[in-house]
Order: C-alpha cells, then structure tokens, then sequence
C-alpha cells in the first residue's frame, strides 16, 4: 500500500460517497488480519491477498467485533454484499492507495459471503443452562 495522506484518503471517499468512511477504516483492518493469516505476522504490510481471503477475514473480524449486529453495521454504512468491499479495494486501486495483481478482479469479491446467512449467527448462540 502507497503511504498517501489521511485527508487525501478521506477526500477520495468523501467524493465518491458510496460508503461510510468507518467501513474503509474496518476495510484497512480486516486486510491487515488477512495478510497475518495469509503470510504470517511478520509479513510486510504490502503482501498480497487474494479478494476471497480478503472478505473471508471482513467476514471473521465482523463476527468476532459485533456478532450479531454485524449486519446492521454493515447495512448502515451502505454494505449490502460482499462485492460492496470489492468495490471499497477497487476504489482504492484507482487512486493508487492499493496495489492488484494482473489476475485480480473486482468480480474477486462476488458473492464470497452472504450478508443473510453468514451474518445471522443466532442459531450458533448458546446460552447457559
């Protein structure tokens, strides 16, 4: 990742206002976990993940962060499927804050998790007996 200002980040997410500015700041989390997972925790910051791993690790740090608010998270700052963080990476490709392999595309983020069953974890909550 290109170090580019913080103002200069939030002007480019303001403009395009598709999404909250908190859901890019989770975005630069989550990528930050799914490299440690992918390379390890002594990866450099700018190894490179694949879109699937990427939204598999949103998806874990949601659930692990709101549980089963997860979604309403999500839906408030305009999520609604995982090709919305697609569009998040891509957004920051063009500008040139991320960089992308010549065999990853935005399609990458499609359909990778579903907001109605992977976020609705009331069937995986046990309560004491």
């Amino acid at each position: 990742m290109k170090k580019i200002p913080r103002s200069e980040i939030e002007r480019i997410i303001k403009k395009d206002g598709r999404y909250h500015p908190d859901a890019f700041r989770f975005l630069h989390e989550a990528l930050s976990r799914a490299v440690n997972e992918v390379h390890g925790e002594n990866a450099s910051p700018g190894g490179h993940v694949t879109g699937q791993q990427l939204c598999m690790s949103i998806r874990d740090l949601a659930i692990d962060r709101w549980g089963m608010m997860a979604k309403a998270v999500f839906n408030r700052w305009g999520i609604r499927e995982s090709i919305d963080f697609g569009n998040m990476v891509y957004l920051m490709i063009e500008h040139g804050i991320f960089r992308k392999n010549d065999n990853d595309s935005v399609e990458d983020f499609r359909n990778v998790f579903n907001l109605d069953r992977d976020f609705d974890i009331s069937g995986r909550i046990r309560l004491k007996q």
